[in-house]
């Protein structure tokens, strides 16, 4: 009786030895990491998505497979990030990561400056700036970083004039003067582009440009200009994951040469590569 209990506790004591073994195996001794050799990462279409294509062979090449899923929007990226839906993402710039953790209470960090896409004005009704009449109607995002930049380019070509000293905070509330009496209209940034037939201008974000086939802007936002140093697009985790394996192996292969080629050869301006 007593050797059969013995063979019994035994067994038992192997078994949840084996159990705990494959645990145990699903990590990554140094890093604590899984296994999964997926890395998932959320992007606008254009131009993130198609950037994020060159990099899958290099991937490969490290042993991870990448899986990108495409927004329209520039809130479900993080939303999904944030949840752990996602690895990463690569969409935004930093003044707007800012305010939406701010504002959602998310915990979502930039690791990789990758490019700076030109915001420009686009002709709707209206053909040129020179054009311009009393009480045109012109387009602008609504979200608080991408309206600032609409606002200080709509300054620069003399449109209007902000607050001393708003810079990238600037709002409507900070047009001191607006000779040309304009409407400004806040649309959400996807929207922006789908509104150019119904107002005299627009004012739209590089990726959302290209989407819509815009080739022909009619000013554009200089390269030594506040915008281009401030509103580079970043690669983005969920803070913490900074140092993952995936998040280097990811970071390593678009901060690449073959990248930058990509960029300049494909987009002609309409995006810059930054690093």
């Amino acid at each position: 009786m007593k050797r059969r209990l013995l063979s019994v506790v035994l067994a038992a004591t192997l078994l949840t030895t084996a159990f705990t073994g494959c645990g145990a195996a699903k990590k990554d001794g140094n890093s604590g990491e899984s296994e999964d050799k997926t890395i998932k990462v959320g992007a606008c279409v254009t131009p993130h998505s198609e950037i994020l294509e060159v990099i899958k062979d290099d991937l490969k090449e490290q042993g991870y497979d990448l899986e990108i899923v495409t927004y329209n929007d520039y809130v479900l990226p993080n939303t999904a990030l944030e949840s752990g839906d996602l690895d990463a993402n690569y969409f935004q710039h930093l003044p707007y990561l800012k305010d939406f953790n701010k504002e959602n209470n998310t915990h979502i960090t930039g690791v990789a400056a990758v490019h700076f896409e030109p915001m420009a004005i686009y002709a709707g009704k209206t053909a040129s700036l020179d054009q311009v009449s009393d009480g045109a109607t012109v387009a602008v995002p609504n979200d608080t970083t991408n309206e600032a930049r609409a606002l200080l380019l709509l300054e620069a070509q003399g449109l209007i004039k902000l607050k001393e000293g708003v810079g990238v905070a600037a709002t409507v509330l900070d047009i001191e003067e607006n000779p040309y009496n304009l409407e400004i209209k806040e649309l959400e940034a996807a929207q922006v582009a789908k509104s150019i037939k119904d107002v005299d201008f627009a004012v739209i974000n590089g990726n959302y440009a290209l989407e819509a086939g815009l080739t022909e802007s009619i000013a554009v936002e200089a390269s030594d200009s506040l915008a281009a140093d401030t509103y580079a697009n970043y690669v983005c985790v969920r803070e913490g994951e900074e140092e993952t394996a995936k998040t280097k192996a990811l970071v390593q292969a678009i901060l690449s040469d073959e990248v930058r080629d990509y960029i300049n050869d494909t987009y002609k301006g309409a995006v810059v590569p930054v690093f």
